[in-house]
């Protein structure tokens, strides 16, 4: 297994540590055809606006929607989720250049400016009940977007709670800043699609290594709900055919 990590700007040399210590390799990703040779994608956090132009300027936006469109796994982390979203809001005049994939809307700097950057203990039962571990993960959130909106095929890992005092966001589009509408409000930080996986926070920047190890069984997932989906022309499940005979999982 060789994962890809997006290398133009931002924390990619914090991910491909954090691999190390699960003893996969993880390789630098600057140049489209270098796509060609990884089995997943992670997208890392960074500024989105300054990844988005070396994005262009190198011509990987149309290399990384065919990855996300081929199924194999893909991960964005703060900057990254950003990158996945089909909608994102808040962004600098003129915008930002989306890989897409991820049916939901993103708010792109909804906890702030850098100084107001932040660490807290999310409530993680979904990853917990995969990885084992306490409960709870220590997220770091700097500069971070949240989403927004969801469609119906997006799976909510994590929410968190935002007091509604809090100027929640503004833009051009959308602005809420309701003092007394509730006591408190919860905003999606970490969301599953598919193959996609999107994080707000930061895991990469953290001792805890269980989202990576959970980003890297999503691989082994998704071959096995392709293998046993494949049927005989005479109904016959060819996929567990060949895993009798050979007592080993099949990927095909």
């Amino acid at each position: 297994m060789v994962v890809g990590v997006l290398a133009l700007q931002g924390s990619f040399n914090e991910h491909i540590a954090a691999l190390k210590k699960l003893g996969v390799k993880g390789v630098e990703i600057r140049k489209p055809e270098q796509l060609q040779n990884v089995s997943s994608l992670i997208i890392p956090g960074g500024e989105s606006t300054t990844m988005a132009k070396l994005a262009e300027y190198h011509n990987l936006f149309p290399a990384l929607r065919e990855f996300v469109e081929t199924g194999k796994p893909v991960w964005g982390t703060c900057a990254g989720l950003i990158f996945l979203a089909n909608k994102a809001v808040g962004q600098k005049i003129g915008g930002q250049g989306l890989v897409g994939g991820l049916d939901c809307t993103v708010h792109r700097n909804f906890f702030g400016s850098q100084i107001q950057s932040f660490e807290a203990e999310l409530l993680v039962p979904k990853l917990a009940s995969k990885e084992g571990g306490p409960e709870t993960f220590r997220g770091v959130f700097i500069r971070a977007p949240a989403v927004l909106e969801v469609g119906p095929e997006v799976e909510v890992l994590v929410d968190y709670p935002v007091p509604s005092n809090k100027v929640l966001y503004s833009s051009s589009t959308v602005e809420i800043q309701e003092e007394n509408a509730m006591p408190e409000m919860k905003v999606i930080v970490a969301v599953k699609q598919g193959n996609l996986l999107a994080t707000a926070f930061h895991p990469e920047l953290t001792a805890d290594t269980r989202w990576h190890s959970y980003f890297l069984k999503m691989g082994s997932e998704l071959g096995e709900a392709s293998s046993s989906s494949i049927v005989a022309v005479g109904g016959e499940d060819l996929s567990s055919n060949l895993q009798s005979k050979t007592d080993l999982p099949v990927f095909l």
